[in-house]
């Protein structure tokens, strides 16, 4: 564990494995510690993993100022990480809510960005929202699971807005290709390495101006790679298709079996993916 100073003076962590160039990586949740990404399947064998502990969570610290939290306002700790490296261009990865901050970062940074990694990743920062809609839509493909009835019908008291922590507890294997063991486990440590105050601050109002965002990525250089997952509702597949739509250099891959954390499902296939692409754009 390593520590920087944010332009606030709240002091981030980040932790550091692998080896080669390095790979900034941002977490998603919105708000969970860095930890739960691992080494993302053993891409720490092809790249230096940077994962950044967004400010409240994981080892960095509590900012005096809860605003900060805001997804907007966090772009600067990204910038200063980038700074405190003494990179002049980042390959950039970004997992779930995390995607938000990394769009943003590549918005008000375009000439930082050498590449964008999108895995399984939101994109509220360019007007693309994941809805209810979709949700049931990815739940129809998990019928045949042994725990689909009690958590389907966990989703729909959500979905009616009587919601309890066991139902949220229950809708989890929706979220992961395989509800194993090692799923089960990683799903264990969410409640621990996710701050809830932030979480609910991070896409308040005000967070996004997606017509801008679009500007941007719509005249940009960068190469930009898309990971979803077959059985994630969050982006669908096709949702991800419209989300490749906005970026002139794009490519988009749909893992098998795979649900919103895909380095889990296929941890070979995912990391060669992803080493592929960072290898073809040196």
């Amino acid at each position: 564990m390593r520590t920087f100073s944010a332009p606030d003076g709240t002091q981030l962590a980040y932790h550091v494995t692998g080896v080669g160039e390095p790979l900034l990586c941002l977490p998603g949740g919105p708000m969970r510690a860095s930890a739960y990404l691992g080494d993302l399947g053993g891409l720490s064998r092809h790249r230096r993993l940077i994962r950044l502990d967004l400010r409240g969570t994981g080892d960095s610290g509590v900012p005096a100022d809860p605003v900060t939290y805001r997804c907007d306002r966090q772009v600067g700790d990204v910038e200063a990480l980038r700074a405190h490296l003494g990179l002049e261009r980042v390959d950039l990865l970004a997992h779930s809510a995390g995607g938000d901050l990394a769009l943003l970062y590549a918005a008000g940074y375009p000439r930082r960005v050498r590449s964008l990694t999108l895995v399984t990743a939101r994109a509220r920062a360019l007007g693309v929202d994941f809805t209810e809609e979709h949700r049931r839509e990815a739940a129809a493909l998990r019928k045949a699971e042994p725990w689909f009835e009690a958590a389907h019908e966990a989703y729909e008291r959500i979905w009616a807005g009587s919601v309890s922590d066991a139902d949220w507890d229950a809708i989890v294997p929706f979220f992961y290709g395989r509800w194993d063991a090692v799923a089960q486990a990683h799903a264990a440590t969410d409640t621990a390495q996710t701050n809830e105050e932030a979480a609910e601050l991070y896409a308040s109002s005000g967070a996004f101006r997606p017509a801008e965002a679009r500007a941007v990525v719509a005249a940009w250089g960068a190469r930009v790679l898309l990971l979803a997952g077959a059985l994630d509702s969050g982006p669908l597949p096709r949702v991800a298709a419209a989300i490749a739509e906005l970026f002139p250099q794009v490519e988009l891959t749909v893992q098998p079996d795979a649900g919103h954390f895909p380095w889990l499902d296929d941890p070979d296939g995912f990391s060669e993916t992803v080493a592929d692409f960072l290898d073809r754009g040196k």
